[in-house]
């Protein structure tokens, strides 16, 4: 793609990524058969290339986003199928992410929007508020029926998306997990040690999930730390454009990583959200410009991995399963797009006795996407309806994903039990059998 950047443009770093970025891009459309968007929606600016070409002209131009330009980038789930189809390598996420920042500070939302995104971007990525704001919310959800249902409209409003974000809520929560300084030593010789990502809304809606990768990995001889003084990964806040909160995040990770790493030694710091890992993995890039935190950033992305990564290099007990549990395995966006981890998961479960289906378009996103399932809530809902379709087709007794988020969209469409796959690669190694619930995890 041929693109018109001055030569002031391009000293800024970001406009020569872009730029770069761009002129990969060979117009083909090839994206647009994997975009959730274009599929359920058939708008060409729905799509990836459709986007891209709104992209190019606000940069270029540097001019204010249009209301037409927000609207498509606020519909991108940025769930980067259109990475896994592109036969030219263009980095979409490097580039919607820009996008992202520039409409968080040139464009002017309505005060209702930009109210909700705050809220949002304050309470989502710390657990002790976020605790809070789920047990207000369970008590709201009775009165959600008084709110007005509007027409379906191309911006949802203010009242869709608090009946949405109601919907979310679980009816009960958890007791919260171990904190952050704990460490679990390894069960008989220490083979190695790692730090494991302790989530802010997972380890609020489901702190057994960590407790199964604690469980497993100590069984393991794996010594297990939760560090000290580490925050939100910065993902939530990074796809909402507010990249000072999102940089500001990763560089306190980094510090409180390699402290940790230079103190108590590290061989790996841990996943069980992939879209967490995601972004972690990408701390390098996000800090390139970073003269103080270039380096170590690269050096703390070397060091991720998601769970099933990690558990792909150790040799499992023997499996207790005896091949009669089926399992719908759902491949979230951000570990098989994001991360390019689509078999190894599957492996794992294979060879732990339990018998793994492949789900129809498993390449299509589950709508959850973050805070999207909130923010969009009429085409997430859409997109959970035909996942939840799939997945029936090749009856499960149990349905298996990679990332709370997914977990979560996916539970409020089914009565099949959603577990993480962790969960089931303990109970099959010695642990205790998963917690079944259905809808909403409830």
């Amino acid at each position: 793609m041929k693109t018109e950047f001055s030569l002031a443009q391009l000293a800024d770093p970001d406009i020569a990524e872009a730029d770069k970025i761009l002129r990969a891009c060979v117009h083909c459309g090839f994206c647009t058969a994997t975009c959730p968007t274009y599929v359920l929606l058939g708008d060409e600016l729905d799509s990836p290339r459709g986007r891209i070409y709104l992209i190019k002209e606000m940069l270029e131009k540097d001019k204010p986003p249009t209301k037409e330009v927000v609207k498509h980038i606020d519909r991108c789930l940025s769930c980067l199928a259109c990475m896994t189809t592109c036969p030219s390598g263009v980095n979409y996420m490097h580039l919607v992410d820009q996008a992202r920042v520039r409409i968080e500070r040139d464009f002017s939302r309505p005060l209702p929007e930009r109210a909700l995104r705050a809220i949002l971007a304050w309470v989502l990525p710390r657990p002790k508020l976020f605790r809070a704001g789920m047990i207000l919310a369970r008590l709201g959800r009775p009165f959600a029926a008084l709110l007005p249902t509007p027409k379906a409209a191309a911006t949802p409003s203010l009242s869709r998306r608090i009946k949405a974000m109601l919907a979310l809520a679980p009816t009960r929560l958890p007791a919260p997990g171990p904190q952050g300084g704990s460490v679990f030593p390894a069960i008989g010789e220490r083979r190695a040690r790692v730090a494991l990502l302790q989530g802010c809304a997972q380890q609020v809606l489901a702190p057994r999930i960590n407790q199964a990768a604690i469980n497993l990995l100590t069984r393991h001889g794996v010594e297990v730390v939760l560090v000290k003084d580490e925050q939100c990964c910065g993902a939530l806040t990074h796809h909402l454009g507010r990249d000072d909160d999102a940089l500001a995040r990763a560089r306190a990770n980094v510090t409180v990583w390699q402290r940790e790493a230079e103190q108590g030694g590290l061989d790996a710091i841990l996943m069980t959200t992939s879209g967490c890992g995601t972004v972690v993995k990408d701390y390098g890039f996000m800090l390139r410009e970073d003269r103080e935190f270039a380096a170590p950033a690269a050096q703390i992305s070397a060091l991720a991995k998601d769970i099933t990564e990690y558990l792909g290099g150790i040799d499992l007990a023997p499996s207790t399963q005896q091949g009669d549990v089926t399992i719908a395995y759902h491949s979230a966006c951000s570990l098989q797009h994001g991360q390019k981890i689509t078999l190894l998961p599957k492996e794992l479960l294979s060879k732990s006795g339990f018998v793994v289906k492949d789900v129809p378009e498993s390449h299509l996103c589950c709508g959850s996407a973050g805070t999207y399932n909130i923010l969009q809530p009429d085409i997430a809902s859409r997109l959970r309806d035909r996942k939840v379709a799939n997945i029936a087709t090749v009856k499960p007794d149990m349905i298996a994903a990679g990332n709370i988020g997914c977990m979560v969209q996916i539970a409020g469409g089914t009565s099949v039990p959603v577990v993480h796959t962790i969960e089931l690669l303990d109970w099959a190694t010695g642990g205790p059998k998963p917690e079944l619930r259905g809808r909403g995890l409830n």
